[in-house]
């Protein structure tokens, strides 16, 4: 990207293979063809993700553009607790689902010629708060079934039980072959490590 590149600016020519952890910290130092490379691996998946959200290729772009510039900007904030790719995909979904939120406080409204001669003022439906509320729910749902994969065999199977059959207690207890007061106890710990997992 011509925009990450600067002819007064000095490159440390790293080599393609060049790990990830090595090029932010080339970058925090001011090597903005490091910080281009990255964007050049990960900037797609950012895209796609970003596109999920906006539903729309220009809005996508704008958004994916913002997205840049704040990465950028923040480049020093990144701690390396996440892979980088993870952190930029972060950014690049909170600056999309802003993006839905500032086009919702701005209700849109077309002009139509009413039997040919006069103005009609009609508001068009903004769809941005039920694309946000969707992928906010998908996107929980899929941390859910992670964090219920992650539990261990017994603490699964009670939950997985209970999830797709829709069942009192006492069908889990039947069903997973064990006692009613074993199948709440259970119940009970997969909850306390779900709620945990999804704090």
């Amino acid at each position: 990207m011509d925009t990450c590149r600067s002819q007064d600016q000095i490159s440390l020519r790293l080599p393609p293979a060049t790990s990830d952890e090595r090029l932010v910290a080339v970058a925090k130092l001011g090597d903005r063809s490091a910080f281009a490379e990255l964007w050049k691996r990960h900037s797609r998946t950012a895209f796609k993700k970003v596109y999920q959200i906006t539903k729309n290729r220009a809005d996508a772009e704008d958004v994916i553009q913002e997205a840049w510039m704040k990465a950028f900007t923040h480049l020093n904030n990144f701690d390396g607790r996440a892979k980088f790719s993870t952190w930029l995909s972060r950014i690049a979904i909170n600056t999309a689902l802003m993006a839905l939120r500032r086009r919702r406080s701005r209700p849109e409204a077309s002009m139509e010629f009413n039997d040919g001669e006069t103005w009609q003022i009609r508001d068009i439906a903004d769809q941005a708060k039920d694309v946000e509320e969707q992928y906010v729910t998908s996107e929980s749902v899929k941390r859910l079934k992670r964090a219920i994969c992650r539990l261990s065999p017994q603490l699964r199977a009670v939950v997985e039980i209970q999830q797709s059959k829709d069942v009192q207690v006492k069908e889990v207890a039947e069903l997973a072959g064990i006692s009613i007061s074993a199948t709440k106890s259970r119940l009970l710990r997969a909850r306390t490590i779900l709620r945990r997992a999804l704090a």
